[in-house]
């Protein structure tokens, strides 16, 4: 289950626009009433002016223009009230009013115009971060999962942090990584190890050696990417974990290539898979597969894993503490991995003093479900 934040629909935003076209047509008819009950000497004219000025500020071309014509339609009836239209500081009025419409108008179509493109590179953009990050199953054989991300980069789905899922004939294979820094300058690293991931996850025959297999596809183009960028920012690196679940039986096989160690729920507590051996990040070093075992780790029926990245942990709130992330997992009395991650999402950026995080944050949770009883014989 993806628990993703979801934009709203266009029309909600309509209701509100309508009800705020109640301001400047309030204001010209407040200001008519009151210039006509004014003294000769006092002139509010001007202050019509406001009406298509405000009306502009939250709507189109199309109802800024109507509104500047109902403002100068009042203007001329106060004119005809108070003199002549013809008069020399009516007309002047007048013909001001007309001017400061017509300007309004324009930049209340310009401003559209800007809308619409700024719409329309959203909806590509988002688009393209869903194609690289796609939403994971559900369930995936017999396993129950859902995930959450939380980008730093503002106006963003996804940045440097990454996840994915394959399903084998043996069982499942999943993936939590972290590419060197954050926000959509990461999403390229990003894309390259998922990319990377799916296309060797159902063909590689163990662990260690789709581990190989990713070092060897994304270690060259990280190597290039950071010749090509600023060579004070350090080496470009990704920690990752990969996960295999199989069908039967109750462990998993974990390999860990400098990423923080995943939590085992059970009952009130969140053990940490710690692995004796971590290898290296992806792009640090020559992994060859001798050098690489997988470790085996319970994981009974019932049984949550919460794998998650480096965001999530170094989260601070107000006084600079530390996101206690297995502490507030443990203490977690909900059921299943949505329930959970849905729980995590809210606390975390509770925690945080802005509700806002100065990192990428993912967070993928994985339930093992009870095995199906087998199907009964028929006599």
């Amino acid at each position: 289950m993806d628990l993703q934040p979801r934009r709203a629909g266009r029309h909600s935003s309509r209701t509100p626009r309508h009800a705020l076209l109640a301001v400047p047509l309030a204001l010209i008819a407040l200001v008519t009433v009151a210039d006509m009950l004014a003294p000769p000497a006092v002139h509010l004219g001007p202050l019509l002016s406001a009406a298509p000025a405000v009306t502009a500020s939250f709507a189109g071309p199309r109802v800024t223009g109507g509104m500047g014509a109902v403002a100068v339609l009042a203007q001329v009836v106060v004119a005809m009230v108070r003199g002549s239209v013809t008069d020399l500081n009516h007309a002047s009025q007048i013909i001001a009013l007309i001017l400061i419409s017509v300007f309004v108008t324009l930049f209340a179509h310009l401003r559209e115009v800007h809308e619409k493109e700024l719409v329309q590179l959203r909806w590509v953009a988002e688009a393209a971060q869903q194609v690289v990050l796609r939403p994971l199953r559900e369930r995936i054989g017999p396993l129950r999962v859902a995930s959450v991300y939380l980008a730093a980069e503002a106006g963003a789905q996804i940045g440097g942090d990454l996840y994915a899922a394959a399903r084998t004939p043996h069982g499942t294979r999943l993936i939590i990584g972290d590419v060197r820094g954050k926000g959509l300058e990461a999403v390229g690293d990003a894309a390259l190890v998922l990319g990377a991931f799916r296309a060797a996850a159902h063909q590689e025959a163990n662990l260690p050696q789709l581990v190989s297999y990713l070092e060897r596809a994304v270690a060259p183009d990280l190597e290039d990417a950071h010749a090509a960028g600023n060579e004070s920012e350090g080496e470009a690196f990704i920690t990752a974990a990969l996960l295999e679940v199989p069908d039967h039986g109750r462990e998993l096989h974990l390999v860990s290539c400098g990423h923080p160690p995943p939590l085992l729920l059970r009952g009130n507590r969140a053990t940490p898979l710690a692995v004796d051996q971590p290898a290296p990040p992806l792009g640090l070093a020559d992994l060859t597969e001798h050098r690489l075992s997988a470790q085996r780790f319970p994981f009974e029926p019932g049984d949550i894993v919460l794998l998650y990245t480096d965001g999530v942990l170094e989260a601070r709130d107000e006084a600079g503490r530390f996101y206690p992330l297995a502490d507030r997992a443990a203490a977690w009395d909900g059921t299943g991995p949505d329930d959970l991650l849905r729980h995590l999402r809210e606390d975390l950026l509770a925690h945080t003093a802005t509700r806002t995080l100065g990192d990428d944050a993912a967070m993928v949770a994985i339930e093992r479900l009870s095995p199906a009883p087998p199907p009964s014989q028929g006599h």
